[in-house]
């Protein structure tokens, strides 16, 4: 990154980790709320040691990388919120991911070392669609964090693209986007507020938990297209599906 990019980059970094800081400790009760989640349900019992996720990956880039992808997540699980790791798409989906980026080297991308991985919010829960139901526990207030959460992980993605205008964004799990959704306030923001130059460079896929993303793509996969172009079509359907443009 030469310097213009790489001030304009850890200055959204800098407001990322801002922000949720102070929505960490604007929601003191989150925590008992998440462990009971944790704790009435059937799966691994843990403790939950971050409620509300700030990237810690974010903070070991240098001037000297290369960033080709950013890539938006749900939010953070069991793996992620844990205090020994705290980074984003580190479990079983963020596996699957890094495995297909190593059987694609035609991409060009070391998915470890040249990809922004951002959520659509911050806030833990041991699955993505427990946030409604976290939601529910937590009472309005928590509700109207959760979404605006949301809105500012939303907001921070055109910030980062005009940091890094040639890098693609991969926005994963769109089936949540949809009206009625977990991320349906993310979906809203992009719809109504994404700057018109960015959206070209935005696109929409399945998630990559239980191989969604590629077996979607196999089943896509049109003869004599090489595989940045089937990317690129299937992006750009999902993207005009769920945000009309």
């Amino acid at each position: 990154m030469n310097k213009e990019t790489w001030d304009a980059f850890a200055a959204a970094r800098a407001r990322c980790k801002a922000y949720i800081d102070s929505l960490s400790r604007s929601l003191p009760d989150l925590r008992e709320y998440q462990q009971a989640l944790v704790d009435g349900r059937p799966g691994p019992a843990y403790t939950v040691e971050t409620p509300v996720l700030y990237n810690s990956a974010l903070d070991e880039l240098t001037q000297d990388d290369e960033i080709r992808l950013i890539l938006v997540a749900d939010n953070p699980g069991r793996r992620e919120q844990a205090a020994e790791n705290r980074r984003y798409l580190i479990g079983p989906s963020g596996k699957i991911a890094d495995r297909f980026f190593r059987e694609h080297p035609e991409l060009g991308i070391d998915f470890r070392r040249q990809a922004i991985v951002l959520n659509k919010t911050p806030v833990h829960t041991p699955r993505t669609g427990e946030l409604k139901e976290l939601c529910r526990a937590g009472g309005p207030a928590l509700a109207r964090a959760v979404s605006e959460s949301q809105r500012f992980m939303a907001a921070l993605l055109p910030e980062l693209q005009r940091a890094l205008p040639s890098v693609p964004v991969w926005i994963t799990g769109y089936s949540e986007m949809k009206k009625g959704g977990v991320f349906e306030a993310y979906a809203e923001y992009l719809k109504s507020r994404y700057p018109d130059s960015l959206r070209e460079r935005l696109f929409l896929y399945r998630h990559f938990s239980m191989n969604q993303f590629t077996v979607d793509l196999r089943r896509q996969a049109a003869p004599g297209e090489s595989l940045r172009e089937t990317l690129e079509r299937i992006g750009r359907a999902y993207r005009l599906r769920i945000l009309g443009w």
